[in-house]
C-alpha cells in the first residue's frame, strides 16, 4: 500500500459539501482516508475572484498507481461537476480541485502528472493543513519536512482553520 497526500478545494456553492463528496468518492475509488486536516477559509491563489476556498488536505492509502490515482481523481472532479477551461487557464472558480501533493516519497515528471506538487511549497493554503496531519513529512525535492517549509513560506494570503461551530454554522452558498 501507498500512502498519498491530496489536496482538495472548492470556492462554489457548499464548497464543504463538495470537498465531503469528494473524500467519499476517494474512499470509494482510490482508498482508505487515514488522516484528514481541518477545513481552512483561504483566498484564492494566482487569481482574483471575490470568493474563498475551502481547503482540506488528507493521507490516503491505496495500492493504485499515481497514474490510477490520477485518472480516478479527474474522474470524481468531472462527476462532481468540475469543468476544466477549454483554453488552458490554470487558476478559475471551480467546484471542487483535487491535487496530488504526494505520492509516498516519488518523484515523477510526465506531461500530465508532477509529484510533488510542483507548487505546494509556495503555498500556505496547502502548507497549513498538510502541516496539521504530516508535520515531520519530508519533501523528496527539497529535502525539507512540511513544518520548515510552512516556517519559511514568502506565501502572505490569510488561511484560516475553521472551528466546528464554523463548519456546522455554515450558510449554504457563502
Amino acid at each position: 500500500m501507498c500512502k498519498v497526500y491530496l489536496g482538495l478545494g472548492s470556492n462554489q456553492g457548499d464548497r464543504i459539501n463538495y470537498i465531503q463528496q469528494a473524500i467519499q468518492a476517494i474512499e470509494q475509488e482510490i482508498g482508505e482516508v487515514r488522516k484528514s486536516s481541518s477545513y481552512y477559509e483561504t483566498e484564492p491563489w494566482g487569481f482574483d475572484t471575490n470568493e474563498s476556498f475551502i481547503n482540506q488536505v488528507v493521507e490516503v492509502s491505496t495500492d493504485l498507481s499515481a497514474n490510477k490515482v490520477l485518472n480516478h481523481l479527474l474522474l470524481i472532479e468531472k462527476y462532481l461537476g468540475r469543468d476544466r477551461m477549454p483554453n488552458g487557464q490554470a487558476y478559475s472558480n471551480r467546484i471542487i480541485d483535487i491535487d496530488i501533493l504526494f505520492y509516498e516519497n516519488h518523484q515523477i515528471s510526465s506531461p500530465n502528472l508532477q509529484v510533488p506538487h510542483p507548487h505546494m511549497h509556495k503555498r500556505n493554503f496547502v502548507l497549513q493543513p498538510l502541516n496539521e496531519i504530516a508535520p515531520n513529512l519530508i519533501h523528496p525535492d527539497l529535502q525539507i519536512p512540511i513544518h520548515g517549509l510552512l516556517k519559511n513560506c514568502c506565501d502572505n494570503s490569510k488561511v484560516k482553520k475553521l472551528s466546528v461551530k464554523d463548519v456546522f454554522a455554515r450558510p449554504i452558498n457563502s
